[in-house]
């Protein structure tokens, strides 16, 4: 298993954001995290990538106990995050928001022809190519997404962790993004993806992680909860 997540508790102050959290995700796998607005998926990448500190339980990333890690180790580990926010840099041009993907230092275990250099980038996001020296804030919503994704993949991770990739994107980006994800996975790249979209998760996933409130309710198929209505309506309907 690529990463295994065991009775992970975070807080916010007093508030117990993720109560005996638990997932998995294999190599080469798209597995998409699901539940209403609230529940604690976005706190789950963000303990797993560092940016909230678990006070117990166990984070292993290819056999390596990471739980605590500060975020600069979480990524040299292997792990990449693309937040939900994008957090592109404004004020640089496209090709230097790449370039600050760049892990400076970390012991890549990707081998030299498969490593993700901005050339390759190109290749998945032709669009940049000719843009290279505007700058971040000139770039449409799904631009800037596209960015944030190219910009990780920079860091040549084993895993990225995807928060709301689509999420107020026009519908033609929304399948652009959706193409692009799929496309990144082929190339060898497992996702663990958040995502409000329920069309675009099924059609990604090989596995679905459903939460509850802080908890994990229910893991499985895209085919298994397809099968379930009862899941569907406890963990996902309104």
């Amino acid at each position: 298993m690529l990463l295994e997540v065991k009775n992970l508790n975070s807080y916010y102050g007093d508030s117990h954001a993720l109560q005996d959290m638990r997932l998995d995700v294999d190599n080469g796998e798209i597995v998409a995290l699901l539940g209403r607005n609230g529940m604690g998926k976005s706190t789950t990448l963000k303990s797993i990538m560092g940016l909230v500190r678990p006070r117990s339980g166990s984070i292993v990333f290819q056999g390596e106990e990471i739980a605590g890690f500060p975020p600069h180790k979480v990524a040299n580990a292997g792990i990449g995050y693309v937040p939900e926010d994008r957090r592109i840099f404004p004020n640089l041009t496209l090709l230097e928001n790449l370039k600050m993907g760049i892990k400076h230092g970390k012991k890549s275990k990707t081998p030299l022809n498969n490593a993700w250099t901005v050339e390759r980038i190109f290749e998945h996001f032709p669009f940049m190519k000719a843009r290279i020296h505007q700058k971040g804030s000139l770039l449409s919503g799904g631009e800037q997404q596209m960015l944030a994704i190219g910009r990780t993949l920079m860091g040549n991770p084993t895993l990225i962790l995807v928060d709301e990739p689509t999420e107020g994107l026009a519908p033609v980006m929304v399948e652009e993004v959706r193409d692009v994800l799929a496309q990144i996975n082929r190339a060898g790249v497992s996702i663990l993806l958040v995502e409000h979209n329920l069309k675009v998760a099924l059609s990604l996933a090989h596995r679905i992680h459903l939460m509850g409130k802080g908890y994990l309710g229910f893991s499985g198929t895209v085919e298994e909860l397809e099968s379930r209505p009862d899941i569907r309506q406890k963990y996902l309907e309104v």
